[in-house]
Formats: structure tokens, C-alpha cells, sequence
């Protein structure tokens, strides 16, 4: 019988106000505005340690960032994001909505031609970090001054948009409900939350958002 396992993990709402994040590739060229102008828009710019390209944080998202060791579980880097992927669409599933995985160049969850969520990763000595974001309700014209995830003549959607008029619970119950999808999809028994973590380590793999 297998013995039952504990997922590690922090869900946080980093980037409360909204945020454009770079990856460790810096594709500064895929932020459609002057840097100087996001102010205007109430806007910051990050860099980051994580693989992928540009794309948008903020209020009305929601953010998981798993610390799990690959080597406990005896998964890589490509099957670790597609388990991510496989987590938004069971969550998507939920509401009725039909998301799938991108195409090839297209990591990330998709409902027809329109992303709903974006993946963009760390892993650090067998260690994960950053992780994914699914759109809730943002605001979705923040995303007009980028190329999200450097994927061109794509749309964003979100919950919201693909549910209509479906009354959708509050956003700490949907939080809990995407965790305990991730769970699952990693066949993990129990979540036990931690913030701050203390170990993110130097040595790094990525992979695109």
C-alpha cells in the first residue's frame, strides 16, 4: 500500500498590486510600452530567476508557487509542468470550462485560442519555485502592453469571462480548490501551507512560461 504523502507548498498572492514579471531571459522587447510609462497605469516591472517570457500579475489572480523536491517524487522538469497544466484544467473543469494544454511553444493552459493560465518555473537542485498563475477576473487590459508569455496574436481570458453570469465563489475558496487540484494531480494526500521559505537554492533549471 502506498504510504500517504504531505504536498509542501505556498499559495500567495505575491504582486497584489499590479506587476509585469520577466524571466531570467530578460525579453524586455515584449513589454509594449516604455518602462517609464507603467507608472501611469499603476504598473511595476519585476525581474526574476524564473524560465519563461513576460507576463502580468495582479489582483484577481490566482498564484501558486509549489515547493516540491523532484527527485522525491521521481519526476522532471517537463512532466512537472505538465502536471502543473494538468491541475488548471481539472480546475477549469469545476466551471464547466473545457481548458487544454498549449500547443507545441504554447506551455500553459488554454480555452481554444485564449490563455487562462501561464506557467514559469524554477528548479534549483531538484527544488521547485515560482509556479503558475490563473486568471480569476483581472483585469484583462493590463495585458495589452505586453506579449504575454511572448506568444503574439493570442488572447487572455479568465474565469470570469468563460463562466458568464455563473456566480462564482469567493476568491480564498477557489484558492483552496486549485491546491487541492494540484494535490490530486501529483497524488498527494494531504497540503501543508508554508510561506517564506527558507531554501531556494543557486544552482537552476528552467522552463518556458
Amino acid at each position: 500500500m502506498r504510504s500517504p504523502r504531505t504536498l509542501h507548498g505556498g499559495l500567495e498572492a505575491r504582486h497584489s498590486s499590479p506587476s509585469y514579471t520577466l524571466g531570467k531571459r530578460r525579453t524586455d522587447h515584449n513589454l509594449l510600452i516604455p518602462e517609464a510609462d507603467l507608472k501611469g497605469l499603476g504598473a511595476e516591472l519585476h525581474y526574476t530567476q524564473r524560465g519563461g517570457d513576460i507576463t502580468f500579475h495582479g489582483p484577481h489572480q490566482a498564484i501558486l508557487y509549489p515547493i516540491i523536491s523532484l527527485r522525491s517524487i521521481g519526476i522532471g522538469a517537463r512532466n512537472y509542468v505538465e502536471t502543473l497544466e494538468r491541475s488548471m484544467i481539472e480546475f477549469a473543469s469545476v466551471y464547466g470550462v473545457k481548458a487544454r494544454a498549449g500547443h507545441k511553444g504554447e506551455t500553459g493552459v488554454w480555452v481554444g485560442d485564449r490563455k487562462i493560465g501561464a506557467i514559469g518555473v524554477r528548479i534549483s537542485s531538484g527544488i521547485t519555485s515560482h509556479g503558475l498563475a490563473f486568471n480569476i477576473d483581472p483585469d484583462l487590459k493590463y495585458f495589452e502592453h505586453i506579449v504575454p508569455c511572448g506568444i503574439a496574436d493570442k488572447e487572455v481570458t479568465s474565469l470570469r469571462r468563460e463562466t458568464d453570469d455563473m456566480l462564482l465563489p469567493s476568491e480564498e475558496v477557489i484558492h483552496e480548490q486549485l491546491v487541492s487540484c494540484l494535490a490530486k494531480a501529483f497524488s498527494y494526500d494531504d497540503v501543508v501551507w508554508k510561506e517564506d521559505p527558507s531554501f531556494i537554492l543557486d544552482n537552476q533549471e528552467e522552463y518556458k512560461d
